[in-house]
């Protein structure tokens, strides 16, 4: 029988060190006011041991659960999946684990459904991704309860030390400019749905800009979609027998850009040579269609990042929170086949 290999404790760290347990203690909970030299030793010293603290002790010891929580209702899974890992690459590191909780905007429980998920694991902090995350007082409630909270918002905020932005209107900028550039004055717009921030700030921005490169975009070029691909489908069969019949069209997300390609090769519409599509959030699928398709990467992984970053620091209260921090991730716009220079115009 093979003799099990005794498991590493506080004491065995504590005496190899040679500190003493709370300083261990406080080494591992990532508390402040520990001498570099003192915590170079004891990281290295739990490595040699490979020591894995208890987190239901460390818990106990520091009153935390070393438990955040993402909460979304996201219909677009590629983004919470990028977001999750990037809130993964700090917070692991960190000594924190992740509980994803996914519910219903639309719940008139939602918010004591939220502080009871809170209570129940006794969350030490938690993200909200949009559309949730702009709801100012579901956020206030929960910062109430207790638990830190961080909110992903497409616009800037009052309350940078809670909210990561996603620069909105610097990626329709990129966007506008592009198509101007290319030559593109006849231009439809697909919006998103009508309570949506992020759909507000990119009709906005993209508006906008154009006006100041010289370019109108008259409201019977503007539709209303629900970042849904049948409603790409919908709006772009609108956009498409209206005359004259515009040279690019601008969807607010990948999903309604996708139903814009597709109605156009139903229409026989060659795209980009008649027509350039523009979507907005670089989704897996928009580089291996054909044409791929020329959108705008929010960098989502960084996002969460930086918003565990933040997390953490408020979970901690060590001061760090109140340090000046970067709260805008700026996206990158991805020229692909679906935009040419105007050829026809129609």
């Amino acid at each position: 029988m093979i003799k099990k290999e005794k498991k590493a404790t506080i004491n065995d760290v504590s005496r190899l060190a040679g500190v003493s347990k709370k300083t261990v203690s406080r080494i591992i909970n990532n508390s402040p006011n520990v001498r570099a030299a003192t915590r170079e030793k004891v990281e290295k010293t739990i490595k040699i041991l490979n020591y894995s603290p208890d987190p239901q002790a460390r818990g106990l010891a520091s009153q935390r659960s070393f438990l955040l929580g993402l909460v979304y209702d996201n219909p677009n899974a590629s983004y919470v999946a990028e977001f999750q890992q990037g809130v993964l690459d700090h917070c692991r590191s960190q000594g924190y684990e992740l509980v994803v909780h996914p519910c219903d905007n639309k719940s008139v429980n939602l918010a004591g459904e939220l502080i009871r998920f809170i209570s129940r694991l006794k969350l030490d902090g938690i993200v909200i991704l949009p559309p949730l995350s702009a709801n100012a007082s579901l956020a206030e409630l929960i910062e109430k309860s207790g638990c830190h909270c961080i909110r992903i918002l497409p616009a800037a905020s009052e309350a940078p030390a809670q909210v990561v932005q996603s620069n909105d209107l610097h990626g329709v900028r990129k966007i506008a400019q592009l198509l101007v550039k290319l030559g593109h004055t006849e231009i439809g717009f697909i919006h998103g749905p009508k309570d949506s921030l992020s759909a507000k700030e990119r009709y906005v921005g993209f508006e906008k800009t154009l006006l100041d490169l010289g370019v109108t975009l008259p409201q019977q070029r503007i539709v209303w979609g629900e970042y849904t691909f049948d409603s790409g489908v919908a709006c772009a069969e609108v956009l498409l027998t209206k005359q004259p019949r515009p040279t690019a069209i601008f969807a607010s997300n990948d999903e309604m850009a996708l139903g814009v390609i597709l109605t156009a090769a139903n229409m026989k519409i060659k795209i980009p040579d008649e027509l350039s599509v523009i979507g907005y959030d670089d989704e897996p699928h928009a580089s291996k269609i054909f044409p791929s398709l020329t959108t705008v990467n929010q960098n989502v992984r960084e996002m969460g990042r930086l918003a565990a970053i933040k997390l953490v620091a408020l979970c901690r209260g060590s001061g760090e929170e109140d340090e000046p921090m970067e709260h805008s991730v700026m996206p990158t716009l991805i020229e692909r086949q679906s935009t040419a220079r105007v050829k026809f115009k129609f």
